[in-house]
């Protein structure tokens, strides 16, 4: 297509929607579009030059009048600058809160001083499915949304949810979560498998930020199930609150010499590599980018059947799927799983689930978006 110009609204951090909105700019840049980061910090996977990628850093300072900092509108300022400045074609802004009411407010102020900016807003879950049904967010949510110019959701089921939970009049596209094949390519690390399961243990990986929705416990749990039939060892890669629970639960079942609390990686993959089973019990998941990562790297899945995690995790393919909560079953599977007959081909099966979602075969699908949208915009233009 065209190249274009565009702003990428997004948060910065280790969450799913930020590494799905940086990952998503270097890909654009690749294929020559001028791509433009504009967030508070610099995104965590922004990792390389590239002469098509800038980053514009918001600048909002503490005031004695405000208790919290006006983060939106210093937002709001900064858009209207680099669309101005840079001579922006579109903005996509990921998350919806604040940044598609942000955007929103940004692209009236361009309005009123004759500039036109389409904005495409994609959704990634907590930003519908926990904080945005929030009363006191609903109707500013509900309204960015609707004064999109073009919407997107990373499953099928976020979409449904949504729908669901606001009063929605704009067509919803669903464009899945993606992988950098490339990145994520199996290496050989046996060297570091030795050192991590000297006696030829199974090893069992789950990563995440650690939140309550993520179950951390039940990940323990299962572990501590499988870790009673066979040799295993767990790494926990990621924090958060829920970390010390766990910690203390790994010792209470006297597992915590094969239980590993790696804390945040940024090389995941080099550790996903010599896994042989990935663990999400979660209770909400829109997608499960963490997962789709483990599977790149040829690591079979054992998930609850929450939200988005059916759409990806094939049952009895690339892994099994349980009812949220269901340590037991969710063992059983796990040990299925990991019988030596049977690994091989849940490694295999992973490995092409997850080329399905190469970012060569999504990145289309948002340049359609952006084409679309930037067309609806030309014909509306006041001549």
């Amino acid at each position: 297509m065209q190249q274009i110009k565009i702003g990428i609204v997004c948060y910065p951090t280790f969450g799913g929607s930020g590494v799905v909105a940086t990952e998503l700019g270097k890909a654009l840049a690749k294929e020559g579009h001028k791509v433009h980061f504009i967030t508070y910090s610099q995104p965590s996977r922004l990792d390389f030059l590239n002469e098509n990628l800038f980053y514009h850093e918001v600048d909002f300072r503490s005031y004695p009048l405000f208790e919290y900092p006006p983060y939106e509108l210093a937002l709001a300022s900064k858009m209207v600058s680099v669309v101005k400045n840079e001579k922006l074609d579109l903005l996509h802004v990921h998350y919806a809160i604040p940044h598609a009411s942000a955007a929103y407010m940004a692209k009236q102020i361009l309005r009123s001083q004759g500039i036109i900016i389409p904005v495409v807003t994609t959704l990634h879950g907590t930003d519908i499915t926990l904080v945005g049904k929030d009363a006191s967010y609903e109707p500013v949510v509900t309204f960015s949304i609707n004064q999109s110019d073009g919407v997107t959701a990373v499953s099928e089921d976020l979409r449904r949810q949504t729908y669901e939970y606001f009063t929605i009049t704009n067509e919803i596209d669903v464009i899945p979560n993606f992988i950098d094949l490339d990145k994520f390519k199996k290496q050989k690390k046996d060297h570091f498998k030795k050192a991590i399961c000297p006696k030829g243990e199974a090893l069992v990986v789950h990563t995440s930020n650690f939140r309550k929705v993520k179950r951390i416990g039940d990940v323990v749990s299962v572990f501590a199930n499988i870790h009673k039939e066979i040799p295993a060892k767990l790494l926990m890669i990621g924090d958060g609150p829920e970390r010390a629970k766990a910690e203390a639960q790994s010792r209470e079942l006297n597992i915590e010499n094969d239980v590993r609390f790696l804390g945040k990686l940024e090389a995941i993959e080099e550790v996903l590599s010599v896994a042989d089973l990935f663990l999400m019990p979660s209770e909400k998941e829109s997608f499960g980018l963490a997962a789709l990562e483990a599977m790149a790297c040829e690591v079979p899945l054992i998930s609850s059947n929450a939200g988005g995690l059916p759409e990806l995790n094939v049952q009895g393919v690339t892994g099994f799927l349980s009812n949220v909560g269901d340590v037991e079953d969710m063992t059983r599977k796990a040990l299925f799983v990991l019988d030596k007959n049977n690994l091989p081909t849940f490694k295999q099966n992973a490995l092409k689930r997850a080329q399905e979602f190469d970012i060569a075969n999504i990145r289309p699908l948002y340049e359609n978006v952006y084409q679309r949208v930037l067309q609806k915009v030309s014909q509306n233009a006041p001549v």
